[in-house]
């Protein structure tokens, strides 16, 4: 089954961009970044900028990390995946990131979200950004839950 991802989150002003590989289901369902609750990101990224996101309803969390000069997108445009597991993204299409230069001109450092993601940071660093490769934020990635909200806090913190 193709999946889609969704538009870039971002404007003049962004930042930090943080990158995941592609919608999973509960996400699209819900037509939102990191839609599941069992997923970690909206918990990872409040603690790291000091605002309880998880709390908020969906555009007031887009709304903040934009105020927080934060943006999100997914490296894939779209892909095949049963599921909503990223091992099983086939036959992935990648979306055209020198668009970034003009969306985000501001834009100094790109995180991804997990391994899947971060496969294409080489791509973003010979770009000229800054880059970090983050512990997934995915609910099965719970294990040394205090590393990875160390990591998340020192790439996000500013």
């Amino acid at each position: 089954m193709i999946k889609r991802g969704f538009p870039a989150v971002l404007d003049e002003n962004t930042e930090i961009l943080i990158m995941g590989s592609l919608p999973g289901d509960e996400s699209i369902r819900r037509q939102q970044y990191y839609g599941h609750p069992g997923n970690d990101f909206w918990r990872l990224v409040g603690r790291a900028i000091g605002e309880n996101l998880q709390d908020m309803d969906y555009e007031t969390r887009l709304e903040t990390l934009k105020r927080n000069r934060i943006g999100l997108w997914d490296v894939f445009k779209a892909g095949k995946r049963e599921g909503s597991e990223d091992s099983k993204i086939r036959e992935e299409e990648v979306n055209q990131f020198s668009i970034l230069k003009e969306m985000a001109p501001e834009l100094k450092l790109v995180c991804f979200n997990g391994k899947k993601s971060g496969k294409y940071e080489p791509i973003l660093r010979v770009m000229g950004y800054k880059t970090k490769v983050l512990p997934s934020s995915s609910g099965i990635n719970r294990r040394n839950l205090k590393m990875r909200e160390s990591e998340w806090e020192a790439a996000l913190k500013r």
